[in-house]
C-alpha cells in the first residue's frame, strides 16, 4: 500500500487527532500538586495568574515581560491599595508560573521590586480580655478557641488536629505539618482534657455512623492512602473537629467528611469580641499572639515560647517582647509627676 493510500485509510477510519495541549491554569495546578503544595496555595496561585492575564487583556504570559509584571504589581499597590504581603504573594505566584510552568528563566523577574513588609506589633488581648472573649463562646467553637489560646496553635493547625496527635497522658499535642511543613509539640492545657475527651466521643459517634453507611474515609497527606489503604478509615486518623456535613474533595472529587471550616471560627471570634465589648480587632490568630505574650509575662524563657509556636528564628518570637512593656515602654509620663 502506498503512503498516500495509507494516509487515506487512516483518515477514513477516523484516526484520533493529537491531544490538545493542557490549558495554562491546568498546567499551573499540576505543577503545584507535583510539589505537594497545599490546596490553599494552589487556589491562590491560580487566582493571581488569572488576574494577571485579565489585567493585560487576556494576553498569554509568554508574550509579556518585566514591564507588564511590574505594571501589574504597581497596580495592586497604587490603585488597589493591597498590603505589601499581598503584593509579594502575587509576585511569588508569577515567579512560579514563569519558572516552573512555562520553564522560562527570566532575569528581569528577580529584579522586579518586592514590597517592603512593614513589621507591626501584634494585637494582644490582656488576660481579662481573653477570659471575657472565651466566656462569650460555647460548644465546639468555644472549645476550638480555648484550644487556640491554650496551645498557641494557628487556626488551621487546630482544625486539622487528628485524634492520634493528642497525648492525654503526656499532656501534649503534636502539631503536624505546620507552617513550613514542620512538626512540633505544644502543651495540652489541663483544663481542656475533659472537654476534649467529650469532643472525641461526639466525633467517634459521627465516625461510626459514617462507617455504617460505607463511608468514614478521611483525607490523608501525600501517598499515605496508597501505602496504608486501611488507614483512612481508622479512628486515630480522624479529625478531632469534623464537619457536620460531608463534602466533595476539591481535587479528587471524593465525598467525605472534612474538618470544620476556618471561616466559622473567624466569625465566632469576631462575634464573641463584639459581645464582650472588646474594641481591639480580634481574630483566631489574636489568641495565638496572646498565648505567646502571656507566657512571656509569666516568666517563661523566650526559647521555650519559640519552640511552642514553631518559629524557625527567635527574632520572630522577639516581637512579643514589645507587648510586655507597661505604658510607653515602662517609662512614666512627666505629666503624672505634676
Amino acid at each position: 500500500m502506498s503512503p498516500t493510500s495509507a494516509s487515506h485509510v487512516n483518515t477514513a477510519q477516523g484516526a484520533a487527532p493529537a491531544p490538545a495541549p493542557p490549558r495554562l491554569l491546568d498546567s499551573l495546578r499540576h505543577a503545584v500538586r507535583v510539589r505537594h503544595y497545599s490546596i490553599r496555595t494552589e487556589d491562590t496561585y491560580v487566582d493571581w495568574v488569572r488576574r494577571f492575564i485579565l489585567f493585560h487583556g487576556k494576553r498569554h504570559p509568554r508574550d509579556l515581560d518585566g514591564a507588564e509584571v511590574a505594571a501589574f504589581l504597581t497596580h495592586l499597590a497604587v490603585e488597589r491599595g493591597v498590603a505589601p504581603s499581598t503584593q509579594n504573594q502575587a509576585k511569588s505566584a508569577l515567579l512560579f508560573l514563569y519558572r516552573e510552568v512555562l520553564q522560562i528563566e527570566l532575569p528581569w523577574l528577580d529584579e522586579v521590586i518586592a514590597a517592603k513588609v512593614q513589621r507591626r506589633l501584634p494585637v494582644v488581648l490582656t488576660p481579662s480580655e481573653a477570659r471575657a472573649l472565651l466566656q462569650q463562646l460555647s460548644g465546639t467553637m468555644g472549645l476550638v478557641c480555648s484550644l487556640l489560646y491554650g496551645t498557641g496553635m494557628r487556626v488551621l493547625e487546630g482544625l486539622r488536629l487528628r485524634v492520634k496527635d493528642i497525648g492525654f497522658e503526656g499532656r501534649e499535642i503534636v502539631v503536624r505539618d505546620g507552617k513550613g511543613g514542620k512538626d512540633r509539640v505544644t502543651v495540652l492545657p489541663e483544663n481542656l482534657i475533659l472537654p476534649l475527651q467529650q469532643q472525641l466521643s461526639s466525633a467517634r459517634a459521627l465516625h461510626d455512623k459514617d462507617l455504617q453507611e460505607g463511608l468514614g474515609r478521611v483525607w490523608l497527606p501525600d501517598a499515605l492512602s496508597l501505602k496504608y489503604p486501611g488507614a483512612a478509615r481508622t479512628w486515630g486518623w480522624q479529625w478531632v473537629f469534623p464537619s457536620a456535613v460531608r463534602s466533595a474533595d476539591p481535587r479528587s472529587g471524593v465525598v467525605r467528611r472534612h474538618h470544620l471550616n476556618e471561616t466559622s471560627v473567624q466569625k465566632a471570634v469576631a462575634g464573641a469580641a463584639r459581645r464582650a465589648g472588646i474594641v481591639k480587632p480580634c481574630s483566631p490568630h489574636t489568641l495565638r499572639h496572646s498565648f505567646a505574650t502571656h507566657l512571656l509575662q509569666a516568666g517563661y524563657d523566650i526559647r521555650t515560647v519559640q519552640e511552642l509556636l514553631g518559629h524557625s528564628d527567635v527574632s520572630t518570637t522577639m516581637i512579643y517582647t514589645h507587648a510586655l512593656n507597661r505604658g510607653g515602654r515602662g517609662v512614666p509620663s512627666p505629666f503624672d509627676q505634676i
